[in-house]
This record gives structure tokens, sequence and C-alpha cells, in this order.
């Protein structure tokens, strides 16, 4: 029993170690290229009953004989054609089905080439799904791709804090003839769970980054939750222990061999709970909603082909009310405009609801392109000359990623095109073309997937 605990342990110490020796993984290995076997039939079948190689003898002995054996050999004849027959049939189906994952996986590797969200999405997902850990990890997360940033956000649920065994050893107490357990303090569970947690981050990282080429994929937000009940109300929570926006280049530079998982994650200046054994929460970087990933297709439609508002053509004028009707429905009591200083709307709302949270500055730009960090430190700087709590920055596109990192940290809330799209739809039931998409980012001729293709499976 002791041992078994042992082993567990160290399956548990060598989770993230165990996922750097593995082959990156890549679209040859999920490629079912493996033939039907050769035709073998049931061993009754594997030999002919002697009938016609002792036709003479038979003959001679009796006709009666003959004519037995002879009818038993075109039975075995029968039943071979039929076994054989129906061999056929099963392995030109089994080739029709390889043919089929196999085009459907061609058509996936080159609109993952070519940078598609959906095909950088599901790839990761698979990259994930194949990701083996040890008994008693769930098996929960959800992937999104941001083309505009050519990063991937992976919400990922961690391991409980039972995962980490309080017991950690047993004795035979012979007196007694009993077997009585040895528990750890609490304290190193708790150190252990810390690394645990931080090995999981790292590792998911590590495997994405490995099999995914640059060019596409050039940082990762990970965020970390945990699926456990509040003792309070009884009811589930899912809290985030662990959210980190990892950089490809940063990451690369880490020897995560012979480091220590929670630096490492401290040099990527990951958000740690610091108790995340008793389920101390963090804000994420980037909260997970994939609506807000799910730039559709149809935002590069001019408006004059539909009946849809085109909200980068309107004016300014129509533009700032239908921006003052949406936050009025979203909750703002009260709405002052101020005269913008480079154009849109710029305003300033008050609301007792958790969103506002007192006096929030607004801003929204009627963009085309992707909305900078210096746009976002901006409206900082003026929240400041305000006195406002909150700020929200509204674009008709996208924002980058130091954009976002800087909201963050500064208690701004961006809302991107497919959001807002989403937010006039659910809050005034009108339909809009929010602005461009973001530009489908295609690899570099150069570049290829990291590590080499190994064996087809």
């Amino acid at each position: 029993m002791s041992a078994e605990l042992i082993q567990y342990i160290q399956q548990l110490d060598h989770v993230l170690l165990a996922a750097l020796g593995v082959r990156p993984f890549s679209f040859d290995q999920m490629r079912p290229t493996s033939l039907p076997p050769s035709f073998k039939p049931e061993p009754h079948l594997n030999a002919p009953i002697p009938a016609m190689d002792r036709y003479e003898q038979v003959l001679t002995e009796a006709r009666t004989l003959y004519k037995r054996t002879s009818n038993s050999h075109q039975q075995w004849l029968d039943e071979l054609n039929v076994a054989h027959s129906a061999y056929d049939r099963q392995a030109a189906e089994q080739r029709k089905r390889i043919a089929e994952v196999n085009a459907r996986l061609d058509q996936m590797r080159a609109d993952f080439n070519a940078g598609r969200p959906a095909a950088l999405r599901w790839f990761a997902f698979m990259v994930l799904e194949r990701s083996k850990y040890p008994t008693g990890f769930p098996k929960t997360f959800q992937v999104a791709y941001r083309p505009e940033n050519r990063d991937l956000v992976v919400e990922f649920e961690l391991p409980p804090q039972g995962i980490v065994p309080e017991v950690r050893a047993y004795r035979y107490v012979k007196s007694r003839d009993a077997i009585e357990p040895l528990r750890r303090s609490q304290k190193e569970v708790k150190q252990r769970y810390t690394k645990l947690i931080a090995r999981v981050a790292l590792r998911t990282l590590h495997e994405i980054f490995t099999s995914t080429p640059r060019g596409l994929v050039e940082a990762i937000v990970f965020n970390g939750r945990v699926r456990t009940i509040d003792q309070v109300t009884g009811k589930e929570v899912r809290p985030h222990l662990l959210s980190v926006g990892a950089e490809r280049a940063k990451f690369e530079t880490l020897d995560l061999t012979n480091s220590s998982p929670v630096p490492c994650l401290k040099r990527l200046n990951a958000l740690v709970s610091p108790n995340p054994y008793d389920l101390e929460a963090v804000e994420p970087f980037i909260t997970f909603d994939p609506k807000r990933f799910d730039f559709s297709d149809d935002m590069d439609v001019a408006s004059g082909l539909d009946s849809r508002r085109s909200l980068p053509k309107l004016s300014p004028t129509e533009f700032e009310h239908l921006i003052r009707e949406l936050f009025v429905a979203m909750g703002a009591e009260t709405w002052t405009a101020l005269p913008p200083k480079d154009g849109g709307v710029e305003a300033v709302a008050t609301s007792d609801n958790l969103f506002f949270g007192g006096v929030c500055l607004i801003q929204a730009k009627q963009s085309s392109g992707p909305v900078d960090l210096e746009a976002v430190s901006a409206l900082a700087a003026a929240m400041t000359d305000h006195n406002a709590t909150t700020g929200v920055l509204v674009a008709t596109s996208w924002f980058d990623r130091a954009g976002e990192l800087f909201a963050r940290r500064n208690k701004i809330t961006l809302i991107n095109g497919a959001e807002l799209k989403h937010l006039f739809k659910e809050h005034l039931d009108i339909d809009v073309v929010p602005g461009t998409a973001p530009p489908t980012q295609v690899r570099p001729s150069g570049n290829r997937q990291s590590g080499r293709p190994g064996p087809v499976a």
C-alpha cells in the first residue's frame, strides 16, 4: 500500500517531465493508414477435406464414399467463397472510411495552415485531448483562437485538492494486528498542490507550443480553474486559481527540465492564487467567453448588401446615439456626453450595478483595424482625470494583446466587434454589422511545425 502511494506521488511530481519527452503532436499521428489484414479463413476452412486428391483411391474403395467426400469438398469451396466475399466487402468499407477520414484531415490541415480559427481551435483541442494524465485528473477544457493576436485562449479544469493524497504511507502495528495510515502535514499537501497545478499549466503551454508553428500561435492565454462545492452555499463553484498569458519567445527561454514550476510561472508574469488549496480565486487575464472570440464572416459584408446597420459607416451622431441606447439598456442610469478627442464616442455613465461600479468612463471607436495599447492607456489616463472607478472601451473591430493585458490591470472592460454585435442583439434586438474581421494569419512559407513528423500511426 505504501509503495502504491509512493508511485502515485511520483506520477504527480513528473506530470510536467513526462510530457517533455513526448514527440510533439501532429496531423500525421491522426491518419488511420493501416490497411485490412490479409484474408485468413476460419481454421476449419484452412484446408479442404481430401476429396479430389484421393479420388482414385476413394473411387476404388467405394463410390458412395467418393460421392460423400466430393460433396463435402464442394461445401468447403462454397463456405470459403462466402467468407472471402464477406472479407472483400469489409475491406472495401474500411478502405473507404480511411480515405474519408484522411480527406477530412487533409482539408483540416489546409485550413490550419491557412490560419482559419476553427482549424486552429480544433487542432489545439486534439493536442490536449491526446495528452495522458495520471488517474484522477479531469479531462475538461475549452479552446478559442484569435487570429488578430495569433494566440490561443485555453480554459482548463485543474485537478481537485483531493488529487494529492493526505496519507504518505502505511504501517503495520503488530500488537493490534492493524494497519495505520501515516499522514502528511497540511503544509506539505498545500505545497504539493500548488506545484502540481503549476506543472499542469506549464505542461499545457509546452504541448501546444511544440505542436503548433510560429506565425500562427505566438502566445497562449491559460486559465486554470477547479470544480468544487462551496461550503457555505452548497452549490458548485469553479474559481480560477491560475491565469497566465505566455509569449512563445519568452516561454522558449525556460528550461522546464531543471526549473521549479512556480518560479517558471512567475517569470511569465502569471497570476497564481496565494492559497490555491484553499480555493482563493484570482481574476483571469481574459474571461473565457466563446462569443467574444467568434468574429463571424459576415462582418465584412457591406451594409448596402443587406438591411443591417454597418457601425463603421454610421455618422458620428448616429453612432453616439446607438452606443448610448445600448448602455442605457445595459443599466446606465445617467449619461453625460464629452467632447471626443479623436473621434468616436466619449461619455461618463453612472450606475449602481456591478458592470459599471459607480462612475464609468466610456469610449467607443469606429475602428477598422486593431485598437492598440496606446488607446487603452489613454482611456486609463482619462479615467484619472474624471475620477472614474471603471472604464469601458468599445471598438467595432478588435484589440491587440498588449492592450488587453493593460486593460486587465487597470479595471478597463474591452468590448470588441463580435461582442458588440452580440450585445446589440441581446439588449436592443438590433442586428448590426460591426466592422472588419481580424485578418487571417497565413503561416509563412519558411515555417513548419515544431518537431519532425513521426512514424505513421
